[in-house]
């Protein structure tokens, strides 16, 4: 299966709401290309240094995701172009990220991760932290970051009913918080789903899904 095929069949698979992340991390840069040939505009990098080194190498209209666990040190290289950061897990980091967007005189759009899985591994907020931050006056004097939404990793598992219901407190969430009205939160978009329970995440209201290795074949 060439990746255009597989691009192909993956978008035939999407509501009109759903966006699809293709998820780049480890792959050089002329699969890439192959994935921006087939029309494939978001690329969801898992490390700040190696999207860093991809994005001059590609056409100017890709639209950069960071999928990855984000350092407050990292921030400052992909500030110039980064198009959303999925994986705000810290008021530190957004406000470290408030500081470089305005250097680049940018707003820079963010999701805050909700830790939803069984796992201790996975970063993230828990509901009562996200909702503490959101309503904090820290966060209103952050001109330069806009909260646009949640993302949330379900648990690895095989128990489709599981992933399932955590992405549906996921939503119920996301939901709850999108009646929220300030300048700087503007609730649009949920990030849920991979290669392997993007189908779910779909049926659950996923706006944006990160998909790699069914696009890309399994991780070199």
């Amino acid at each position: 299966m060439t990746i255009a095929t597989n691009i192909q069949q993956i978008e035939q698979q999407l509501p009109e709401q759903t966006k699809l992340i293709a998820v780049t991390k480890t792959k050089p840069v002329a699969l890439l290309q192959e994935a921006y040939d087939a029309g494939c505009r978001r690329f969801g990098e898992n490390k700040v240094q190696e999207m860093v080194e991809k994005q001059p190498q590609l056409p100017a209209d890709i639209q950069w995701h960071l999928i990855g666990h984000l350092q407050t040190n990292k921030v400052k290289y992909m500030a110039p172009f980064v198009s959303l950061i999925h994986s705000v897990d810290s008021l530190k980091v957004l406000e470290e990220i408030n500081k470089q967007a305005a250097r680049h005189t940018r707003v820079i759009d963010c999701l805050l991760q909700i830790h939803i899985a069984q796992e201790e591994t996975k970063f993230g907020f828990d509901e009562a932290e996200a909702d503490a931050l959101l309503n904090s006056p820290e966060l209103d004097q952050l001109a330069n970051v806009r909260i646009v939404g949640l993302m949330g990793m379900a648990t690895n598992t095989d128990d489709d009913a599981q992933i399932r219901q955590e992405f549906r407190t996921l939503k119920q969430f996301f939901d709850r918080l999108s009646t929220l009205q300030k300048p700087n939160v503007a609730f649009q978009e949920l990030s849920m789903g991979m290669s392997s329970d993007y189908l779910i995440a779909i049926e659950e209201g996923s706006t944006m899904v990160r998909v790699g290795s069914a696009i890309f074949g399994t991780r070199n």
